[in-house]
């Protein structure tokens, strides 16, 4: 194990993030345990790495935000960290910091809690490759959320083999809920006819890439463990929101579903009339005159299930992830002779 304490010491936080964004690979962040401290506490960077498959054909990416606004998935967890050995040399290591005597204070309080018996004693050596303590981790992309800070504990020891008795230990749940967050959904840029900028009361057409949206799965594992999860996210339908009032949608709910061949609408085909109602697509009954154009919301609802081979899985709330694009819209022009 290899041991660096980062010792900003009004800055350091209590417990270190699992790194976020895109990976197309193995995980090169937190390969190794690297200790944090703030005030009284001992966190650890985390272990866990990430793959994806079905990484999309996309330049421009995003996250899901669950359509459960309840749902809250933790935003730290405990994990294995430590050997005995290596937590007596994280607490010498952080005796030898000098500023203000903050190490000889803060190793005081580890030193209390690990290797005078409240409750370890001699951090817990004559148990060396019997077990390991467990840490805090926490996800780098809500590390600023106050759900962040849940992971309040010191280190606490863990045999080898036996649960831990922590709500909040890594596990297969977690860590397919930690998986949710790293999704790199492609970015919803619709395509349109006509394009950019339409006319009252002629429907615009309104259709997405196909090969740009298909299951993305990320699977999410801790070395040395046996804990993994894969979390798999599948585009359903395209919410379109024309952005006013005075416009309808087709359909009239809103929802373009995705056809059996993984299309979502249909470009119009040439020599259509302009007056033909598209399978997906919006009407505009008002010219956005001189004003600011529309903003034509286009948000897809992925379905997420979740499953891993100690644990059945099932379905996660659904995510979306939208983007808006401007759209100008005239009168049309008669000519009266």
């Amino acid at each position: 194990m290899t041991t660096s304490l980062a010792f900003a010491i009004a800055s350091t936080p209590c417990a270190a993030y699992a790194g976020g964004g895109k990976t197309t690979g193995e995980r090169k962040e937190g390969q190794q345990t690297t200790a944090t401290r703030q005030d009284k506490n001992l966190g650890v960077e985390t272990k866990v790495r990430t793959t994806v498959e079905g990484s999309p054909r996309s330049a421009k990416t995003g996250t899901l935000t669950p359509a459960n606004s309840n749902w809250d998935p933790p935003a730290c967890w405990y994990e294995p960290a430590y050997t005995p050995k290596g937590i007596e040399a994280t607490v010498k290591a952080i005796r030898q910091i000098e500023v203000l005597n903050i190490g000889d204070f803060v190793g005081g309080i580890f030193d209390s809690y690990f290797k005078e018996g409240h409750p370890y004693k001699n951090y817990n050596l004559d148990k060396q490759g019997e077990g390991q303590f467990w840490a805090a981790a926490v996800d780098e992309k809500r590390k600023d959320e106050p759900e962040a800070q849940a992971c309040d504990r010191l280190p606490f020891w863990v045999p080898k083999g036996k649960p831990p008795q922590e709500p909040l230990a890594v596990s297969p749940r977690i860590l397919a809920e930690y998986a949710y967050g790293q999704i790199p959904v492609p970015d919803t840029e619709i395509k349109m006819a006509p394009e950019g900028e339409t006319k009252v009361n002629l429907p615009t057409w309104v259709w997405l890439d196909k090969a740009k949206f298909k299951k993305i799965s990320v699977t999410a594992t801790l070395p040395g463990t046996g804990l993994s999860a894969t979390t798999t996210a599948e585009p359903v339908s395209l919410r379109l929101d024309p952005g006013t009032p005075d416009a309808e949608t087709y359909p009239s709910s809103g929802e373009c579903p995705i056809d059996d061949d993984g299309r979502i609408g249909r470009p119009r085909a040439k020599g259509t009339p302009a007056d033909t109602d598209p399978p997906c697509g919006v009407r505009y009954l008002r010219s956005s005159a001189d004003a600011a154009p529309y903003e034509l919301g286009a948000t897809i609802t992925w379905r997420v299930t979740w499953k891993s081979t100690t644990e059945p899985g099932g379905e996660l709330p659904p995510g979306e992830f939208g983007t808006t694009q401007d759209v100008v819209v005239r009168e049309i022009q008669s000519v009266n002779r």
